[in-house]
């Protein structure tokens, strides 16, 4: 048994010593020097780094029991009791070393990165900040504790999307994220009370054993909860149709881009699936909602990434991309598979956008790759880096995007083959718009300004190191879900087993072992190589031996390309249908409603008030000869009212 004494301390300290970081930075930017600010920043990131690991091994040879850690009580309602504690168990203990290790690197990343901005002290507050609530939101072993860290993040990326906020432009990415996850959290919100309404109970470990037990497959009470949970998860983790404040959150500095995308924010939505499986589980039809919604948010990002020319959004479509793939897993109840992208994920896009901010860093702030090229001789490293995110992404063995992805499109086949064939062309468009990078900013000659080109230079060691240690990641993660067709036995697959259990139980015929044989694995396997290869081949042919380079800006392109340059024309579509009519509403709400009802009965009440109060004044004289005679008339009155009464 664990002995859960010695744990509490540990627990307690991991999402508090960030937010210790974020209290002596915040309060003290103005004084504390830069270096102690980018230490004590870094380093809080890096003790919960420390402490994670540690806990980690701990519960390895504990027998990777979960266990609670009760720290004290929160709400306590009627009959709600609601407890500030933290569920220990496989998958937050993933979360948290995913958090804090790709998140200390960004972290190390950034006091090179951010060393000559006026906000540098601020900006490792909200850095810590965001750790803490990422850190709250998966370790709460409770709903209303993952929606605290929830919110936290919403409200952190908000103050660092728009932390340049003298730029018009990015305060309104910022507020464009803060109000487009406010729907989604409106629907988790709504999901979190009909699950206390229906099953008396917040805590997960109450929770799941009661559904369980109460719902029936495809219940309809469980049916509606679990797309509500779904619509939250759709704002955080950026799909269909909740997906367009993420390519505009680039507005931020290039380190936050990387937290948002890899370690933070939009894994919240993987996290809360996986972490709500046996709900999701009970519930077929959300299953199927959320592989097509996975699937198309895939498809359609992957093509709009093939056009843009801005480093930084390329990345941001490609998130989307691949935030649908591990939304598809979840679909067809590949709940580890898509745990295993997310993994994956983090290190490769924690890279490539580190790796694009070194690039942004040596073009004196270029994001355009039609404007640059020629790069990989005057940054080797980054190029290097670079490269291996690419090759990972792409899903080119053996690097660790192969092994994440290769598992998730298995498991898709054996659902349904339409659906795997969508799945590898949207694998294809990945690696062409990604290869496509690749050539057209470290390939071919210089396009920039030769301002720019006198200045080019690889970035300083706080930047480079970690480039080279997510690079390994990235390169050697696979061997975390390594299968056993590869020689593996799938690691990651049998650690997060047990979390599966009750899944099992109530849907077994969802957790059946592979009806795959080797050979059948060799070959999708096979097609989905082929298929990135090809990729990469186009894109070497167009941008390397044919040397094209994307049209400037406001040339004329055909119809079906501008279509897609435009990201089809969904922000516009958006503005004309909702915001255009909301504004329509309130002028019409202030400018008439508001004057011809609300300002007419308001103020028509004052003045009736003032006007009888002027009538009845008149009645108070003074005179007392008056006042008698009123009230022998009043008594008269009364008498006669009686009198009347009694003859009637």
């Amino acid at each position: 048994m664990v002995d859960l004494s010695q744990y509490t301390l540990t627990c307690a300290l991991i999402p508090f010593i960030p937010l210790i970081g974020f209290l002596i930075n915040g309060i003290g930017f103005r004084h504390i020097p830069k270096g102690l600010v980018g230490l004590t920043g870094s380093a809080a990131s890096i003790l919960s780094f420390g402490l994670s690991l540690y806990l980690f091994n701990a519960f390895l040879a504990g027998g990777n029991q979960s266990f609670t850690v009760y720290l004290f009580d929160w709400i306590t309602v009627g009959d709600l009791r609601i407890s500030f504690s933290f569920l220990i168990d496989q998958l937050s203990l993933l979360m948290l070393l995913i958090i804090t290790g790709v998140g200390s690197l960004i972290h190390i990343y950034s006091i090179g990165y951010m060393k000559h901005d006026a906000g540098y002290g601020k900006f490792f507050a909200f850095l810590n900040l965001f750790l803490f609530s990422m850190l709250l939101l998966v370790m709460g072993s409770n709903y209303p504790i993952m929606f605290i860290g929830w919110e936290g993040v919403g409200l952190c990326s908000y103050l660092l999307i728009g932390f340049w906020n003298k730029n018009t432009n990015y305060n309104n990415a910022a507020r464009k994220a803060f109000i487009m996850n406010r729907i989604g959290d409106l629907g988790f919100l709504l999901g979190i009370f009909l699950i206390f309404y229906t099953l008396g109970s917040v805590e997960f470990t109450e929770v799941m054993p009661k559904a369980a037990t109460v719902f029936g497959v495809d219940d309809g009470t469980v049916i509606a909860i679990t797309l509500l949970l779904f619509v939250g998860a759709m704002g955080k983790s950026a799909q269909i149709p909740l997906y367009t404040w993420l390519p505009d959150a680039m507005a931020g500095p290039t380190p936050v881009s990387a937290l948002i995308h890899a370690a933070t924010m939009v894994t919240a939505g993987i996290y809360m699936v996986i972490r709500s499986n046996v709900l999701y589980t009970l519930a077929p039809t959300t299953l199927g909602v959320v592989a097509v919604i996975g699937l198309a948010t895939a498809l359609l990002a992957a093509t709009i990434g093939i056009f843009q020319n801005d480093i930084k959004k390329v990345l941001a479509y490609s998130t989307v991309s691949q935030l649908g793939y591990m939304f598809l897993g979840l679909g067809v109840a590949a709940y580890s598979s898509a745990m295993f992208h997310v993994i994956t994920h983090a290190f490769f896009k924690a890279l490539l956008f580190l790796g694009a901010g070194s690039v942004i860093h040596a073009m004196s702030d270029e994001q355009d790759i039609r404007r640059m090229g020629g790069l990989r001789r005057h940054l080797p490293v980054t190029f290097a880096t670079f490269l291996v995110a690419t090759i990972a992404i792409a899903g080119i063995p053996p690097f660790s995007g192969f092994f994440s992805k290769d598992e998730i499109l298995m498991h898709v086949y054996e659902h349904s083959p339409v659906m795997w064939v969508l799945a590898v062309i949207g694998s294809m468009m990945t690696s062409f718009y990604m290869f496509r990078l690749l050539f057209l900013t470290f390939a071919g000659t210089f396009r920039g300004t030769h301002e720019q080109e006198h200045h080019l230079h690889e970035s300083p060691a706080s930047m480079t190191i970690p480039l080279l240690v997510l690079a390994i990641l990235s390169a050697a993660g696979g061997v975390l879900g390594l299968p056993e067709v590869l020689g593996g036995g799938n690691w990651l697959a049998k650690f997060m087993s047990p979390l599966f259990d009750l899944s099992r139980q109530v849907r077994p015929e969802s957790f059946t072992q592979t009806h795959l044989s080797h050979s059948q694995e060799y070959i999708l396997m096979g097609v989905s190589v082929a298929a990135a290869l090809l990729a990469l081949g186009a894109a070497a042919v167009l941008y390397v031996s044919r040397k094209a380079v994307p049209a400037p800006e406001g040339t004329r392109l055909p119809a079906l390309q501008n279509l897609i340059y435009n990201k089809y024309y969904v922000d516009e579509f958006y503005n004309n249908i909702i915001v255009k009519p909301l504004l329509a509403l309130g002028d019409f709400l202030y400018g008439v409603f508001e004057f011809l009802v609300i300002d007419l009965i308001v103020n028509g009440v004052g003045k009736a008030t003032n006007g009888l109060s002027g009538v009845f004044r008149r009645f108070q004289t003074g005179n007392i000869g008056f006042y008698i005679i009123s009230m022998v008339v009043g008594i008269i009155v009364i008498l006669l009212i009686n009198l009347r009464g009694f003859i009637l």
